[in-house]
Parts: structure tokens; sequence; C-alpha cells
């Protein structure tokens, strides 16, 4: 039995999940949450992930790959990529590569009694190992495990979704945020690919 959110219409068929619907990534605050949690989930659980993106966004203007640096792309090359389209743009194809490269350890969290650790190397050569064990900082990683608006929050936790965010650990989309990091359940063997 699968754990995946029901926000986005899918179907599992083995160890892989087809997704119905193409997700947006450039849209409303809300929905582009939605699919990364989505993506995270399947990540988390190592789903082979089919999925396309919603190309209409691009038309809107709206399509964060359309910009120079496509700065969602390298906080999210971490997840599951897209379905190849013949007309897709180079961050598309390099987020595939890159994906292919280091599937299953580029940011990860793990959970202990009172603490999170993480670790992301998105960035390469460069990693970061973060330890995250304030209380209020726990609490808030927890709440964006599901996508928030930002008007839910309290002062405290807007405070601990700005520190996560500027870590690149959360992404804070049009007033909604969502956490970034996968929870790793196992290790995949050999442990040491990680």
């Amino acid at each position: 039995m699968t754990r995946l959110p029901a926000t986005v219409p899918h179907r599992v068929i083995g160890r892989q999940v087809h997704v119905d619907v193409p997700l947006c990534l450039g849209g409303a605050g809300r929905e582009t949450a939605v699919a990364v949690q989505f993506l995270r989930e399947c990540q988390s659980q190592r789903f082979r992930t089919h999925w396309e993106i919603a190309y209409e966004d691009r038309a809107r203007g709206d399509d964060p790959l359309d910009t120079h640096d496509a700065p969602y792309v390298r906080m999210l090359h971490h997840l599951p990529p897209p379905v190849e389209r013949v007309d897709e743009p180079g961050e598309l194809r390099a987020w595939r590569t890159s994906y292919a490269a280091f599937p299953a350890g580029m940011l990860y969290h793990r959970r202990g009694p009172d603490f999170i650790t993480v670790m992301d190397r998105r960035e390469r050569p460069a990693s970061a190992r973060f330890t995250l064990d304030h209380p209020d900082l726990l609490a808030t990683f927890a709440t964006v495990q599901e996508p928030t608006a930002l008007g839910e929050l309290d002062a405290v936790q807007r405070e601990a979704v700005d520190l996560l965010a500027a870590e690149r650990l959360a992404l804070v989309a049009d007033g909604w945020a969502v956490a970034l990091p996968p929870r790793l359940h196992r290790w995949p063997v050999p442990c040491t690919g990680i």
C-alpha cells in the first residue's frame, strides 16, 4: 500500500507511479507546492515516477523554466524529472541528467529523537549537512511537510520557514511553503552509494 498524497491523480503499477495530469511548477503557489510534495513523496518511497510538466503555464509566462537561471529547477533536481519531450528547454535535460547520475541521495532527511539530519548534495562538489534540533524549527519542518499557506503560520513559524528557505530546504512560492528533502526510510544497497 502506498502513502502518496491523494491530491495528485495517479496510478501505481508495481514500483512505478504514473501521474494522470500534468504538474504545474510555475503557476499558483498552492498548485506548485502540491506538485512538489507529491514528487518528494514519490522520491522518498523510491518510486520510478512518470509525469509531465504543465507546458500551458509557459504560455501565461508563469513557468520558472523560462528564466535564465531556472531557480526552481536547481532546487528540485533531486526529485524525479518529467518525462522527456522534444520541445523541452535545456534545463529539463540537465535535470534529467543530474537525477540519473545520483538519484538516491542528492537531498534527503533522516529523523532521530528530537532532531532531524538533512544531507544536501545538490550543488556539487560542495555538500551541506544540517541538524535541525530547535523545537520551533522541528515543528515548522513537520508542518511544511504538507503544502502550507504562509498566512496560516505565526511569526515564529514564519521565521523558521524563512530559515529553511534560505538554506533551500523549503520552497516558498506565491505565499505557500513546502519542505523539499524527502525522508530516507531505508538505505539503498549498497549504503555507500550515498
